[in-house]
């Protein structure tokens, strides 16, 4: 591959992303998805399969009046049937008839599925793919012919595998795209096939792998080192059976890596988002050890890791994460050393000395062993570093608090909870009710806590069974995530009661919480402080 190659990226979200298990897409969801994309540069857009059903044609018609910025739409189908000429074949008809300008054909490279699923003739497939690419490029289409299981095809007859891709070469084809459909090739294969492929073609090369291996990523970028221009994907790697090649991670590896041209300026930077937002429009969680993107891809949690970052920032990761969007992060658990809690500590402007921190260290370790984890507990850690500094006085102290739970007439269950807190030398009793234990307990404590004047909101919640060999006496491990509308902060709590592991973890996050408001305060008023003595 020469140096700042242009690769064209094609994204089959849409259409083969769409058949990931468990996955399903509206018509709206794949317009916002496609917008998306095509914000972010990307060349080609695969809608769907128009022939297939109503849902894909919908989308074409819709896709009309949508002012797209750099992408083309491509729509998806097959090669004409056997026997039938091309101007009478439904799904050919259905490709034009949907108006994008660019139509995807496949068409079969391996004389198995000639014979044995399309029950035809090698002469007859090699003119199905002829006719159907001509057919449509005689009416103003740009084809783009997908060879599926090329490389199972090449693998049994490479002669007759290159004569098909000769084939959409003569009915007009502008980029041929080797498939490998079951995904069980591995990069060398491909690489050396791509590279016959482009010899034997006179048309440009592309790509589609499938990750039945866990290797859809490496043979993608080993064809583009082999002579691939064109390379076609899924965002999070979504896809039937184990998946597609993952653009998500396949386009920073183009870019920062082969120095290949891929998307716009700057589109880098927005990649995670999209990817977020990919998975939240397809109601699936987002893997955050995504490389490159996910919240995991530069978090160091080995305290060896962590020392040698803080001394030389890189040490311990192949790029820049701020290339992409990201951070560094430092991830504190019983696996941490001092270096992990001095992190935290700097992270949060807090001056803690090296004896503080180490204190705070045998801490984390000692509560880890009783069920507590602090990986995605960061404010837990902080408020850890706080309360060890000399002189610091808690702002409120839980003394006792009351849940009872019960179930009306109508069925409906209820929970009435009180608290009791110090606040200096002032004790404040409050009583609140909720749906449950929890929500109760939530809002008796904010109750009480009102003078501080913070709106500190709950945003998720979520409970874990420490042991579950120890049955209703295992230790409950729960973490909570809240925020106050500036920031998010997380904090954690166990106990063999769930109830005291919640309040455990929601005292934890109030605190914080003053603790952040206090500061801004403190900032904005040395702000105006600033601003006055300017203005003088």
């Amino acid at each position: 591959m020469s140096n700042a190659a242009d690769i064209a990226i094609y994204d089959t979200t849409l259409r083969d992303g769409a058949q990931r298990e468990g996955m399903a897409l509206s018509c709206a969801d794949k317009l916002r998805i496609a917008q998306q994309l095509d914000a972010l540069g990307i060349a080609f857009i695969e809608g769907g399969w128009p022939a297939s059903n109503p849902k894909d044609a919908e989308l074409f018609r819709r896709a009309r009046d949508v002012p797209w910025r750099s992408a083309t739409l491509a729509a998806f189908g097959a090669t004409r049937r056997a026997g039938v000429p091309a101007g009478e074949d439904s799904g050919l008809t259905a490709l034009l008839d949907a108006g994008a300008p660019v139509c995807t054909l496949f068409g079969k490279t391996s004389l198995r599925h000639v014979r044995d699923v399309l029950r035809t003739s090698p002469d007859e497939n090699l003119a199905m793919i002829e006719d159907s690419v001509h057919w449509l490029v005689a009416r103003g289409r740009r084809v783009i012919y997908d060879a599926e299981h090329f490389f199972d095809g090449a693998r049994d007859d490479e002669a007759y595998a290159h004569a098909t891709l000769r084939a959409a070469a003569r009915g007009g084809a502008e980029t041929i795209v080797l498939c490998d459909t079951n995904g069980g090739t591995l990069p060398w294969e491909i690489a050396q096939r791509v590279h016959a492929a482009a010899l034997a073609v006179p048309a440009p090369i592309g790509i589609h792998a499938h990750d039945d291996t866990g290797c859809a990523v490496a043979a993608t970028l080993a064809a583009v080192r082999a002579g691939a221009v064109h390379v076609q994907g899924t965002l999070n790697g979504y896809g039937e059976r184990c998946g597609n090649a993952n653009l998500t991670t396949i386009i920073p590896a183009l870019e920062l890596k082969l120095g290949a041209r891929c998307v716009r300026p700057g589109a880098l930077l927005e990649l995670g988002r999209v990817a977020r937002l990919v998975a939240e429009t397809a109601n699936l969680g987002f893997d955050e050890h995504t490389p490159y993107v996910g919240r995991s891809a530069f978090a160091h949690k080995g305290g060896v890791h962590v020392a040698a970052q803080r001394r030389s920032p890189g040490a311990y990761e192949h790029i820049d994460p701020a290339l992409v969007g990201n951070r560094t992060r430092v991830v504190v658990s019983e696996l941490a050393g001092r270096a992990n809690v001095r992190a935290i500590a700097d992270a949060h402007a807090l001056g803690a000395s090296d004896d503080a921190h180490a204190r705070v260290l045998a801490r984390i370790k000692e509560r880890e062993a009783d069920g507590f984890a602090f990986e995605a507990a960061e404010a837990s850690v902080a408020l850890m570093v706080r309360r060890a500094a000399p002189g610091y006085a808690p702002p409120f102290e839980l003394l006792d608090y009351h849940v009872m739970t019960g179930k009306r007439a109508g069925g409906e269950p209820y929970a009435d909870a009180t608290v009791k807190v110090r606040i200096g030398e002032e004790l404040v009793h409050t009583a609140a009710e909720g749906n449950g234990p929890v929500s109760a307990l939530d809002r008796a404590l904010c109750k009480a806590l009102a003078r501080f004047a913070i709106d500190v909101e709950l945003l998720d919640y979520k409970v874990r069974i420490v042991d579950g060999r120890a049955g209703t006496a295992a230790i409950t491990r729960v973490l909570v995530d809240v925020g106050d509308g500036v920031e998010r902060w997380s904090t954690v709590g166990a106990a063999p009661s769930i109830v005291e592991a919640s309040l455990c973890a929601l005292v934890d996050a109030i605190e914080h919480g003053i603790a952040l408001a206090r500061t801004r305060e403190q900032q904005r008023r040395t702000d105006e402080g600033h601003d006055r003595l300017a203005a003088r």
